[in-house]
């Protein structure tokens, strides 16, 4: 998380060095996450939970787009800096390459990241400070609120994101399945990438 907060804020401050930032961002999130791997023991394949996550996956992500279009709340976070490749990346092979580079990092990084960050560890160490005692999906509503405000507090779009970590958090406690999480991230990130492609609304990106 440290390592992809960094590089984030980097982007904010080098835009003209976007791609290059974001390619450096996707390898050495990607490297992290498997050295720092001993954490993955906690995701176990649990076919069941595929459906019913993608589906919650669907449905916040349509959400996530009507509430922030459709609610008229303070965007006192600021907001994101929306990169539009096709106006930005004149060729085509770097422009595929940005693309490809940025679904795997909204579709694959990001949720495994964010879901050992937030649903396991988080929630877990707001709840009790020896968090490794409580099994997956055991946390105090404390917990759980604080949970749902830090993840709120990190992004832009404060009201949906405290919809969604709500939703993760509910999701979590029902499941107990980390894997299901995962799915339900991935889904809604996969759906939000091709709304902003297909639609140009670059600010999402």
């Amino acid at each position: 998380m440290a390592i992809f907060l960094g590089i984030t804020a980097l982007e904010g401050q080098f835009e003209e060095h976007y791609v290059w930032i974001y390619f450096a961002k996707v390898l050495l999130v990607g490297a992290a996450l498997f050295y720092f791997r001993e954490p993955w023991k906690d995701i176990r394949f649990e076919p069941k939970w595929i459906v019913p996550a993608a589906l919650l996956g669907l449905v916040l992500c349509a959400g996530w787009i009507w509430v922030d279009q459709n609610v008229a709340y303070p965007h006192f976070l600021g907001s994101r800096t929306g990169f539009n490749p096709y106006g930005k990346i004149a060729d085509d092979g770097l422009r595929s390459a940005f693309l490809v580079a940025r679904f795997v990092g909204l579709v694959l990084l990001v949720p495994i990241m964010e879901e050992i960050f937030w649903r396991s560890f988080v929630v877990r160490y707001a709840s009790k400070q020896d968090f490794w005692t409580l099994p997956i999906g055991m946390f105090t509503w404390t917990g759980f609120a604080i949970m749902v405000g830090l993840f709120a507090a990190a992004h832009p779009e404060w009201l949906v994101a405290a919809i969604f970590a709500a939703a993760m958090g509910l999701l979590l406690k029902y499941s107990k399945s980390l894997f299901a999480c995962i799915v339900a991230h991935a889904v809604t990130n996969l759906a939000l990438g091709i709304y902003v492609v297909t639609h140009g609304d670059w600010k999402y990106w």
